[in-house]
């Protein structure tokens, strides 16, 4: 994977916005593979495909990549809210690839792929609309909260200048999909909960330690009214998929 991006591919833009997306599918192009198969290569789709950037030749899986100079933080800015929410519930999320680049010697710095059955809706944060004076007045879009996606579907490509081997991403790749499996109207609830254990920073945990994020998922899931029950449910449907093992009745352990 060569890190540079060509530059030059930009000189007939003026928008800055279009010099980056001309610069950085380009270099997509060139650089990216599929995770989800031995491809080397994606293929870039025409312009203007609605919400997909590039597909996989072999297996057909579909790509987004979306650029930024600024660091990736906790929230990436994405298109509207309300057809977001739809491909989540639809299952029809492109798997994304998120990218910083160094805008003085356009080179990539860093590279996270999200699968496309990563995303809950509680990751999806809905903005205010656009003034009535914006040229799309009242038009609402939305942030991706990453913070909110599990660590485990934070796949790195590039980190800090390093590429990581295609092996290892494809590995990690494989080691989340098995979440592809649960139907996507119950997937939101089961990466709510990897997510919430996860960040308890353990190798083994109790189901009473799970409850501490009671109040959190209540918040995320205000038309379920029986949260420890659900909570219960969806380490049962971790273990299942092969990312806890429970060690005995109430105590879990992290794969």
């Amino acid at each position: 994977m060569n890190l540079s991006m060509v530059s030059a591919l930009a000189d007939a833009y003026r928008s800055n916005s279009q010099r980056a997306r001309v610069i950085t599918e380009a270099w997509g192009e060139q650089n990216l593979y599929c995770p989800n198969c031995a491809s080397e290569n994606i293929l870039r789709l025409r312009n203007n495909t609605k919400a997909f950037d590039f597909q996989c030749p072999a297996c057909e899986f579909e790509y987004q990549l979306k650029g930024q100079k600024s660091r990736i933080g906790d929230h990436i800015n994405d298109g509207a809210f309300a057809a977001m929410m739809e491909a989540i519930r639809r299952d029809a999320t492109p798997n994304f690839f998120f990218m910083q680049y160094e805008l003085a010697d356009w080179s990539v710095k860093n590279l996270l792929l999200v699968p496309s059955f990563a995303f809950p809706e509680s990751a999806i944060i809905k903005r205010k609309p656009l003034s009535p004076t914006a040229r799309r007045a009242g038009w609402v879009g939305c942030n991706i909260a990453l913070n909110r996606i599990p660590l485990d579907a934070r796949i790195p490509v590039v980190s800090d200048g390093l590429v990581i081997p295609a092996s290892e991403v494809r590995a990690k790749y494989r080691r989340v999909k098995p979440l592809k499996e649960v139907k996507a109207k119950e997937r939101g609830w089961t990466l709510d909960v990897l997510a919430a254990v996860r960040r308890l920073g353990k190798t083994q945990f109790t189901t009473s330690e799970s409850y501490s994020f009671v109040r959190e998922l209540e918040e995320l899931h205000p038309d379920n009214r029986h949260v420890r029950d659900k909570i219960r449910q969806q380490l049962q449907v971790l273990r299942d998929r092969g990312f806890l093992i429970q060690v005995e009745r109430g105590v879990w352990s992290v794969k």
